[in-house]
């Protein structure tokens, strides 16, 4: 990334803890204002997540930056065996257990507090890797995504979904307007900390998005990647092998 963004910038703590203290700061409503934030459409981009990863018929799958659980739930529910959330956030995590243990889940999925770039797991531990609005969270992204292929089998899939920044006349326009102003306003508005979606705003923004991301996953060892938009650019879902 060009450009480190942190959370709070008269914090001494690392971006990952900072990270860490942001969502666990934010957990108890998260999900509601990222429904109203994203006006509803992340629900589509999370669907197409799932049926890259099912068309392979993984065994196991591995969701990094779990926070609240949705994709994990979505994964089993969609005939995943085995599902590991793993996450930074205890607070993001509890309420994601909240709503597997409702899901009648709990045997399916298992959430662990860990970090990205120092999985917990033997080399090629999983047929499927995602990670849904997480990369630009890592601390260090190669080193998240060195991590991320060290773990997946070879013959895996790795799905991304993150944000990215429309380039047509008046998606762009929009698309600057919405996260300068209308996003940190509901954040203030709503959350219990007033900077946490000024960051989540910003670190969008520096995130290198589309054939720049397609490079770095490249450098990597990654093969068969490829990137496609959604809903005129605002967001990207990314797919690679090893």
């Amino acid at each position: 990334m060009s450009k480190k963004v942190i959370p709070y910038k008269d914090s001494t703590l690392t971006k990952k803890k900072q990270v860490e203290q942001m969502f666990d700061n934010i957990s108890e409503n998260y999900d509601g204002l990222n429904r109203v934030i994203s006006f509803g459409i992340d629900t589509s981009w999370r669907k197409k997540v799932i049926q890259l990863v099912t068309d392979k018929k993984p065994e196991s799958a591995l969701d990094i930056a779990t926070g609240t659980g949705d994709l994990a739930i979505s994964l089993a529910q969609a005939g995943v065996p085995k599902v590991i959330g793993l996450d930074l956030s205890e607070g993001m995590l509890s309420v994601g257990r909240k709503k597997i243990e409702d899901s009648s889940l709990s045997g399916k999925i298992e959430m662990i507090q860990g970090d990205s770039e120092n999985l917990p797991f033997e080399d090629n531990s999983f047929d499927a890797i995602t990670v849904a609005f997480g990369v630009r969270n890592f601390e260090t992204l190669e080193n998240g995504l060195q991590e991320i292929y060290r773990v997946l089998k070879p013959g895996g899939v790795f799905v991304v979904l993150e944000t990215s920044v429309p380039t047509k006349f008046p998606f762009k326009q929009g698309y600057k307007i919405h996260c300068k102003l209308v996003l940190p306003t509901i954040g203030k508005l709503f959350s219990k900390d007033k900077v946490a979606y000024k960051y989540l705003s910003d670190s969008a923004a520096v995130f290198p998005y589309g054939e720049k991301f397609n490079n770095i996953l490249k450098k990597i060892g990654f093969i068969n990647v490829n990137d496609k938009p959604q809903t005129f650019g605002v967001a990207t879902i990314y797919t690679a092998s090893k």
